[in-house]
């Protein structure tokens, strides 16, 4: 353990300063629902945009992403399009500015807008929004709650802290119980405090991480001067074809076995099925999450692109900064790191915490460490948040109390949070691993998710019933098929899902009269949204003659498809960076620079509300 004094001092500040801004904005939290769940929807949006940007980065993606960079190279950058990463542009063109139109506090709220609040597939489509926005929570938390347990273990071995610890904790339980400890704070500042204190931490722990991946990238080209590294043909090649053709034999043969166990050989259609799946991910808009929250919470349509945009540029070259250079140390070092699966093999997820642990110097450990819990803290507080807005916003106050005190829904608010938090930690318990969870949540669940809430925005005579029974089928089946299918495998059968899906909304919905006239009118007018929309503009024309249709489609795609270039540029730019590569790195800032320029023009000049 290479933790001092000054580590230590490091970590335990930053959690006793968590702890106090919780405490000390819970009265401006108080003050009402919409200030609790959504900060009064007065927080700028480049505080909501690093904020959202802070709650992606959580301990257990960047140790999958470290792990894939380490393997798989510059091609790594490609890989999180199974989230998909560029939904974020999506968002940012437009579909942000339509979702915070609504004025909504949840997204099962937002749905009146879209179908009414009458009829029996209105009530169902707001109760399977409401459980599965419930169930990716609760999924998220344990996701985050298993990479903590993980990491830690490697920083604080058990036999350390056994002997100050009064009660017996088995040796496959020692993560788990790491993982409670830290889960207490997230809990306690984010109950109390709610959006403002989440907010504001995410602020605090940005800062740090900033300072912490910057100095990761230093030590790393440092570390890098005179030497090369050792890896197999291709992998400094962001650019593919059909087969990976990457052969680790005779570097690290346990690479190999990855590829061969993620799926990942054949490339070229591993990317057209992520790319096509992403496409419809990215086109339903926001899932019901802490980004939709985030999204809810700006003060205007406006703001919400802007917010949005601004979480790639802070997240992208910051995150990249630490996962580059930590691959590059565990790859000029991996001799020397353990990470050993128990069973012979390697665990490339360990590659993160390893060369932590053994590469960065007094103090700064202590300020990375600080700024990984944070980024768990973070994560989890904003999950939670999305939790309770859901539970209490759209559960209690609209079946088991309506007119409750502001009092009362504080209470609930707090009792919400603590089940919520022993609910996620109890499934932590039945995880295997990180990957899992994350195949689990973004194959099984999201899968499912997708053709409902295309629908929802691009065709007038889709109804509450096609929702329902399209998430219904889509969730059911995508569940069934990861029963049978696990990671690239439920990719590949993901169209058929997809087909599955959009029969179930089909059927729901011309078993159904359409939605009621002036409810889709109203969204049409305040919403303004492009897509199969005809005849309500028609009768919205009639109404108001004056009507201006959104007629931004090619120009939102045109944007849409810059924006997923600079994405890019911003992933590699620090890649490039840290392995000094200059052609491609000037190449690289060349392309970003034109980009920004026209983006200026085609979307920043023409934001409105």
């Amino acid at each position: 353990m290479k933790l001092q004094l000054i580590d230590i001092a490091i970590i335990v500040s930053y959690l006793v300063l968590m702890v106090m801004i919780g405490w000390f904005l819970r009265k401006k939290a108080r003050q009402n629902q919409e200030s609790y769940l959504l900060g009064g929807k007065q927080l700028p949006w480049y505080l909501l945009g690093l904020s959202d940007a802070s709650d992606m980065f959580d301990i257990s993606g960047t140790m999958w992403m470290v792990s894939l960079c380490f393997v798989y190279g510059m091609k790594s950058i490609w890989i999180p399009w199974l989230w998909p990463v560029f939904n974020q542009v999506f968002n940012m063109m437009f579909l942000a500015k339509w979702l915070r139109r609504s004025n909504a506090n949840t997204g099962a709220e937002w749905l009146a807008t879209r179908f009414g609040i009458k009829g029996k597939g209105v009530q169902g489509s707001y109760k399977i929004v409401v459980a599965f926005a419930l169930i990716g929570c609760l999924g998220f938390l344990a996701y985050g709650f298993v990479g903590l347990g993980k990491f830690i273990e490697i920083f604080v071995p058990w036999n350390l802290v056994q002997p100050y610890v009064p009660f017996h904790v088995a040796p496959e339980y020692v993560a788990h119980f790491y993982g409670i400890i830290f889960t207490l704070f997230a809990m306690f500042y984010s109950i109390l405090g709610g959006m403002h204190s989440i907010v504001l931490g995410d602020l605090i722990k940005y800062l740090i991480m900033t300072v912490g991946c910057i100095a990761i990238a230093i030590i790393a080209v440092i570390h890098l001067q005179g030497k090369t590294l050792n890896v197999p043909h291709g992998w400094g090649d962001p650019f593919f074809g059909w087969n990976l053709k990457m052969d680790w034999r005779g570097i690290i043969n346990d690479a190999n076995k990855k590829i061969a166990d993620d799926g990942y050989g054949i490339f070229g259609l591993f990317f057209m099925m992520m790319l096509f799946k992403g496409v419809f991910a990215s086109l339903a808009g926001p899932a019901p999450n802490y980004d939709m929250q985030k999204i809810l919470s700006t003060r205007s349509p406006k703001e919400a692109s802007k917010m949005t945009g601004f979480v790639s540029i802070v997240l992208l070259p910051v995150r990249y900064s630490m996962v580059i250079g930590l691959t590059v140390l565990g790859l000029l070092y991996y001799q020397q790191l353990n990470v050993s699966n128990g069973t012979g093999g390697a665990d490339f997820e360990k590659v993160l915490p390893a060369t932590i642990n053994n590469f960065l110097p007094v103090g700064i450990l202590g300020l990375v460490l600080t700024g990984l819990l944070g980024a768990f803290m973070g994560t989890f507080s904003g999950t939670l948040n999305a939790a309770q807005a859901y539970i209490v916003n759209d559960i209690y106050l609209k079946y088991v109390n309506p007119g409750a005190s502001n009092k009362r829904v504080m209470t609930m608010n707090y009792i919400t949070g603590v089940i919520v938090v022993s609910i996620g930690v109890t499934l932590g318990f039945f995880a295997r691993d990180v990957n899992s969870i994350l195949q689990w949540i973004v194959s099984g669940l999201y899968g499912g998710y997708i053709a409902a809430n295309v629908l929802k925005w691009y065709w007038w005579r889709f109804n509450a019933n096609g929702f329902y029974y399209g998430m219904l089928t889509g969730i059911a089946g995508a569940l069934i098929f990861s029963r049978f299918f696990s990671g690239v495998e439920f990719l590949y059968y993901f169209p058929v899902l997809f087909l599955l899906s959009i029969a179930g909304c089909l059927v729901g919905t011309f078993t159904a009269p359409p939605t009621d006239t002036d409810v889709l009118k109203r969204f049409y007018s305040t919403v303004r949204p492009w897509g199969f929309w005809k005849p309500i503009h028609v009768q919205v024309i009639q109404d108001d003659p004056s009507f201006e249709p959104n007629k931004r489609f090619k120009l939102d795609m045109f944007n849409v498809l810059l924006g997923m270039i600079a994405q890019l540029c911003l992933t590699i730019f620090p890649m490039y960076l840290v392995l000094w590569m200059k052609l491609p790195l000037l190449i690289t800032v060349l392309i970003l620079v034109v980009v920004i320029i026209i983006l200026k023009r085609t979307w920043w000049n023409k934001l409105e509300n």
